[in-house]
């Protein structure tokens, strides 16, 4: 734990206490799952997502209720979503879940996941994004484990982006080769922080607050991104996440797509009139949300943001061990309170 009466270097929070246990990595043979907790996947972008983790090696299975649909904008209904997800991360032959899409729905279902039967069980990997946020911060919550914000089977960001497809796939079978991610734009506030990554889709989070399972982000490195909401709209989540007290707490900031959300320069005053009072480094350009690019950004994995740079100091997931079950997950309890005392000195 850090000394409290040290006080940080200038431009640099001390991120806060707690582990993330990280699931291990994949092998070619590996059992995977298809989970679809939100919207209903388009069954063509399906079959070609599935097929994809395929060529990569993994027995793919999609689960009972992937396929159905419910008041038209959900994969099924609430129980039967929350009933795949359980009986998946329960089961010790599947290593991972894959979420079909985002959409909406994921909020109506995350109090309805057995969380007593997953911290139970080995931990199972998380791979999505957008209406999954939630899910992100369900895992993190009840669970303490690290997730993938990842481009998803039934979406073009995996199916048509081989750039995509390669670094997900490099961050599942060789995590160790990944040691950071790009920043492509300005950083909007200079500085540097160091904390676990956290975040993901800015409405979502918004949406989270005051439930059970929202997002404590203190001094975490928040990951931010959205999609089809004009600036106005944009303002009043930033207002809302502001307001809550989610931000302030944020040891640094890391902008990701914002698509379709208005004109750029209108996007970036925005952005930079809303988050530029915080005290804390923003940096933009990560190619991670809803973009023609998406990049896979490991959440809760121990990061340092500097001007230009979003370094990882651990790898995204754990190494494997030879055993054929689940029980290979690694607690990041070293890693992350050696950066804490880095922080602190």
């Amino acid at each position: 734990m850090p000394n409290p009466s040290r006080t940080p270097a200038p431009g640099t929070r001390t991120p806060a206490p707690g582990t993330r246990t990280a699931p291990p990595g994949l092998r070619p043979g590996d059992r995977v799952a298809v989970a679809a907790p939100a919207g209903p996947p388009d069954p063509d972008l399906l079959d070609r997502g599935t097929a994809l983790l395929e060529s990569w090696g993994l027995h793919v299975t999609v689960l009972p209720h992937v396929r159905d649909r419910h008041l038209g904008h959900l994969a099924g209904r609430d129980q039967d979503r929350a009933a795949d997800l359980t009986a998946a991360c329960t089961d010790p032959e599947v290593r991972a879940v894959f979420c079909a899409r985002g959409g909406y729905g994921t909020q109506r279902m995350v109090d309805l996941v057995d969380w007593d039967a997953l911290a139970a069980a080995p931990p199972a990997l998380l791979i999505g994004s957008s209406d999954i946020t939630a899910l992100h911060e369900a895992f993190a919550v009840r669970l303490g484990t690290t997730t993938l914000h990842a481009p998803m089977p039934a979406t073009g960001a995996l199916t048509d982006n081989p750039t995509s497809a390669a670094h997900l796939r490099t961050v599942l079978f060789e995590p160790e080769r990944v040691t950071g991610l790009p920043l492509t734009g300005p950083q909007l506030v200079p500085g540097a922080a160091r904390g676990p990554l956290a975040g993901g889709n800015a409405s979502l989070l918004a949406a989270s607050v005051g439930t059970p399972t929202a997002l404590p982000a203190d001094g975490c490195l928040l990951l931010l991104e959205e999609v089809g909401e004009e600036p106005y709209r944009l303002d009043r989540i930033l207002t809302q996440l502001l307001r809550a007290g989610v931000l302030e707490r944020a040891a640094g900031v890391v902008l990701g797509d914002f698509t379709d959300c208005g004109p750029p320069d209108e996007v970036e005053a925005l952005l930079a009139d809303r988050l530029g009072g915080l005290g804390v480094p923003v940096a933009s350009g990560l190619p991670a949300g809803h973009g023609p690019l998406q990049l896979t950004v490991p959440l809760g994995v121990m990061a340092e943001l500097a001007t230009g740079s979003l370094t990882l100091l651990e790898p995204p997931l754990a190494p494997r061990s030879d055993g054929a079950a689940r029980s290979d997950a690694a607690p990041r309890s070293d890693a992350a309170r050696t950066e804490e005392t880095r922080c602190a000195s």
